[in-house]
């Protein structure tokens, strides 16, 4: 009798077996929701100190990652069950754990381009800045454009470099060569010639051609009158610029940059067609041809927002999980640096001097009510305090007349502002998009160029601007300053340029976790990013970055200037 009750039950028990072998298959949801439950990670992250940036969950110490993105975050004993025989395990011995940095502001092909040009960032001297040159032009043949930049005359405290200083050493070859801000620029007297700058040359609108005592074109060209010079200048080769793609992108994820918001080429009319050649013949072609490295967010100069309009109609902001769609941008001024951000009041070292309105303001505030009417982002370069004040009450009439939504306005740099500015950001929901390594190049020169009182006042107000309710996004505008999160990050906590022995306005100082925080989440809710970007959170991408610090504790004492790996979609991109 027992013997068959159990063999009735395992008839009954193979029945149910081979009807779940045969049958389940094709109750579809009921079986993919069954496989789901069983899946298992391609790779866990164990016995790390994991910063989420996400408030939900600030800290982890295991983390779960299949098909490029975050399974699971929590303690062991919470990814335990999504442990395969093929997962790949990842101990990393309390190792400091962080969300993929992204870069706000950068110039990624120029960026790629500097990297294989004449590089003069950190010269401090005369000399030194010739003997660079003299170098690079023995490797060129007559009549080559000789390019390069980074220069900044803050650091030897001397004169402007002139075409005087260049005509010696290069004789038959033009060169141009660009501050490190990229407002301004010298050229030697060949290229002077080449591009028909003469002592009778009007200056352009929104630039200025420096002269001699003698009123020659003196090599120094400022803002829109650097046009003059870049337009005669032979594009560059569709190969140079992939390769500055692979060289930039390389460079970006050995600082642990996963992701930029490329904000195409510097001023030249003819810059405008090439961020749309750049989308096409290089960031396009790279993605078909699965050579992408980092995700790029691309900006699209301001005249073509028609276009743009069109593109995202037709293709929609993601093109791709590697390029998205942004906005588009423009300029209000030029740089403190060279003397052209606008200013409520002139320059202390030169009275007759407010800055340079870059663009006209009619057409730029028309143009922004259209972009935005058409459902665009739009960014605005804007320095100095009054060009700040100009662009906010600009975004503050386009609210008015298109009414409220989710519109994300940026204002690149925000460095020079009214102490009553600041909490305008947080109350007109402007985004200061704001690169703090650029204090350590104006801090040395700001009493002299604003006087006491505005130096200690108004610059790169960061606290302030959190406090207002703002949402800043760090970036880099490399290859202005270098593209280095960590570095930008111990500069807004610490706030200690070079030769200063206490901060920077100590009140502008920023805590750690906000610092971090502008160069993840809030970067990433900067440009539309934050649902896929940003934080370490289920379903986000994987991109993280690991640090050499063996504890927070440790890393919030001394955060250290450089990663010990990044990856990308969770498989590892450096080293």
């Amino acid at each position: 009798m027992a013997f068959g009750k159990n063999l009735a039950f395992f008839l009954a028990a193979a029945g149910v077996a081979l009807f779940a072998i045969v049958f389940l298959p094709s109750f579809d949801p009921f079986w993919s929701s069954w496989r789901k439950g069983r899946q298992v990670a391609e790779m866990v992250v164990l016995n790390a100190t994991i910063y989420t940036s996400d408030a939900s969950l600030p800290f982890a110490e295991a983390m779960a990652v299949r098909d490029g993105r975050i399974l699971r975050l929590g303690d062991y004993s919470t990814i335990q069950d999504l442990i395969g025989d093929g997962t790949h395990k990842l101990n990393y011995n309390g190792n400091v754990v962080l969300p993929g940095f992204i870069d706000s502001h950068v110039h990624l092909i120029l960026g790629g381009l500097q990297l294989m040009r004449v590089q003069l960032g950190g010269i401090r001297n005369k000399e030194d800045f010739l003997a660079k040159v003299k170098e690079a032009v023995k490797e060129k043949t007559p009549g080559q454009w000789l390019l390069g930049g980074g220069w900044n005359i803050d650091l030897w405290g001397g004169d402007y470099p002139e075409a005087s200083w260049l005509d010696d050493i290069s004789p038959q070859n033009p060169v141009w060569l660009s501050r490190m801000d990229r407002h301004m620029g010298v050229a030697n007297s060949l290229a002077l010639k080449i591009s028909g700058i003469r002592r009778d040359t009007p200056d352009p609108a929104g630039g200025i051609i420096l002269k001699n005592s003698d009123g020659e074109p003196n090599g120094l060209l400022v803002d829109s009158a650097m046009e003059l010079v870049l337009n005669t200048i032979p594009e560059e080769s569709l190969e140079e610029r992939r390769e500055a793609l692979f060289v930039a992108s390389r460079h970006a994820l050995t600082r642990g940059v996963t992701t930029v918001v490329d904000m195409g080429r510097f001023f030249t009319a003819a810059s405008v067609e090439d961020s749309w050649l750049d989308l096409s013949e290089v960031y396009q072609w790279a993605d078909s041809l699965g050579k992408m490295m980092i995700r790029v967010c691309l900006f699209f100069p301001m005249p073509t927002w028609s276009r743009l309009t069109e593109l995202i109609r037709d293709m929609g902001h993601r093109l791709s999980e590697w390029i998205h769609v942004g906005g588009v941008k423009d300029f209000a001024d030029g740089s403190l640096g060279s003397n052209s951000a606008l200013l409520h009041e002139a320059y202390e070292d030169n009275p007759i001097n407010y800055g340079i309105q870059i663009v006209d303001f009619d057409w730029l505030s028309n143009a922004t009510l259209h972009s935005d009417m058409s459902g665009l982002q739009v960014a605005i370069h804007a320095i100095g305090d009054k060009a700040n004040d100009m662009v906010l009450d600009m975004y503050s009439s386009v609210v008015s007349i298109n009414g409220m939504r989710d519109r994300r306005f940026r204002i690149e740099h925000a460095q020079h502002l009214l102490p009553s500015t600041a909490p305008r950001f947080g109350q007109e929901m402007v985004i200061p998009s704001v690169q703090p390594d650029h204090m350590l190049d104006d801090a040395a020169t700001a009493e002299k160029k604003l006087g006491i009182k505005r130096a200690h006042q108004g610059p790169y107000m960061f606290q302030s601007l959190l406090d207002g309710g703002a949402r800043l996004a760090f970036g880099s505008d490399w290859p202005v300053t270098d593209i280095n999160p960590l570095k930008a990050i111990k500069t807004a906590i610490y706030r200690k340029p070079p030769g200063f022995e206490h901060a920077w306005i100590p009140t502008e100082r920023i805590s750690l976790d906000d610092a971090l925080k502008a160069h993840t989440i809030s970067a990433a809710y900067a440009c539309f990013l934050d649902q896929e970007l940003g934080s370490l959170s289920p379903g986000k991408f994987a991109d993280f970055v690991v640090l050499p610090a063996n504890s927070w504790t440790e890393f919030a004492e001394n955060p250290s200037n450089f990663v010990s790996a990044t990856f990308v979609n969770g498989k590892q991109a450096y080293p």
